[in-house]
């Protein structure tokens, strides 16, 4: 039994960002909802939220929104063996142990939960961009090697895939691609092998596809992540959500909330129907963090100019899958010198 299980317990008055809390901070990544008698009432995962905020829930909405109110659970003292046969019949990780009376006293997990699995998918890499708006900090230094803290912001990022069990990096050049290639080379340095795909033009964040090597895996997804980017988004619940919706792409998005300076009004002809003073309108953007299928990679030639944008609508008008995947861990893209100065803030505090 888990010794930290007492750390997922969660009232069920609580928020959704108190369990995103919990599920981000602890290993166990679930959240069990209790009542005021430590009774089992749900429990909340990673995908539970990210289905409540594409519901356009808010983060400050009741977890019992979105919480499985019928979750698996076991009685204390269930052994070991019929424990695993449980969670390996309905396919989840953990199983909460209760008394007879339904009060949470556990939590069971399986074990390969704790081993890091490792990924064979290639993570690909946008560090060709020009960084125009983070200038002059960029008229001698590519924008991924600007150093965050103590470490190019490139060096950060796939540091973050490591320790997420991801060896194989591409990485797509163009404006002073020498500094990157000596810098972290062929990547055995980090127990990784990097292969560089350079842009003599300018293709935009979708024609590098096209400069891909043959040799990639003819089955596996490709994790796509522009250079500039910090961010503790999941990359393997990322990829898992990918695969299990047969995805041809997946774009990664945020929450961006803008609230109008004036009261709205609403008529009909002359005639005052509704007036909302400031009202605030949310919208997800992109995220610049991409799962594309092989199928897709194939679809784009070589030295072909194309955003990533325009790539997937392409294969919406031919009936593929584009799915979004709602980011609401920590991400900022340093695209400005306040974003950048930002960044140096953010480096300690969040233990990159």
């Amino acid at each position: 039994m888990s010794h930290s299980w007492q750390k997922t317990l969660l009232h069920e008055t609580s928020t959704i960002k108190q369990a995103l809390a919990i599920i981000n901070s602890e290993a166990l990544r679930v959240a069990i909802v209790v009542n005021e008698n430590n009774q089992l009432q749900g429990m909340v995962s990673d995908g539970d939220i990210r289905r409540g905020l594409l519901s356009d829930l808010t983060l400050n909405d009741p977890v019992s929104v979105v919480m499985n109110r019928e979750p698996v659970s076991a009685l204390q003292g269930t052994s070991k063996s019929d424990l695993v046969e449980i969670m390996e019949q309905k396919q989840i990780l953990s199983v909460p142990l209760t008394d007879t009376q339904n009060r949470v006293v556990g939590l069971e997990t399986l074990h390969s939960v704790l081993k890091k699995e490792q990924y064979p998918n290639p993570v690909f890499i946008m560090a060709g961009g020009f960084g125009t708006r983070l200038r002059p900090l960029t008229d001698a230094c590519p924008k991924p090697m600007l150093k965050v803290g103590d470490k190019p912001i490139l060096e950060t990022l796939i540091t973050s895939f490591i320790k997420s069990g991801f060896s194989d990096f591409y990485i797509s050049t163009h404006y002073m691609p020498e500094q990157i290639h000596q810098y972290f080379g062929d990547g055995s340095d980090l127990g990784i092998k990097i292969t560089y795909v350079h842009e003599y033009e300018p293709l935009g964040t979708g024609g590098a596809l096209g400069l891909l090597p043959d040799d990639l895996p003819k089955d596996l997804p490709l994790i796509m992540i522009n250079g500039d980017v910090l961010t503790k988004v999941n990359f393997e619940r990322l990829l898992s959500y990918h695969i299990e919706n047969d995805a041809a792409a997946t774009m990664c998005v945020r929450d961006y909330d803008y609230q109008i300076p004036y009261g709205v009004i609403n008529g009909e002809g002359n005639r005052i129907t509704s007036m909302v003073e400031k009202p605030i309108q949310r919208y997800f953007v992109n995220a610049g963090i991409y799962v594309v299928s092989p199928r897709v990679i194939k679809s784009v030639p070589k030295h072909f100019r194309i955003d990533m944008p325009s790539l997937l609508e392409q294969q919406m008008e031919q009936q593929e899958t584009v799915l979004m995947f709602p980011v609401h861990e920590y991400w900022l893209d340093i695209g400005r010198i306040d974003d950048f100065n930002r960044a140096q803030s953010d480096i300690q505090a969040l233990g990159f």
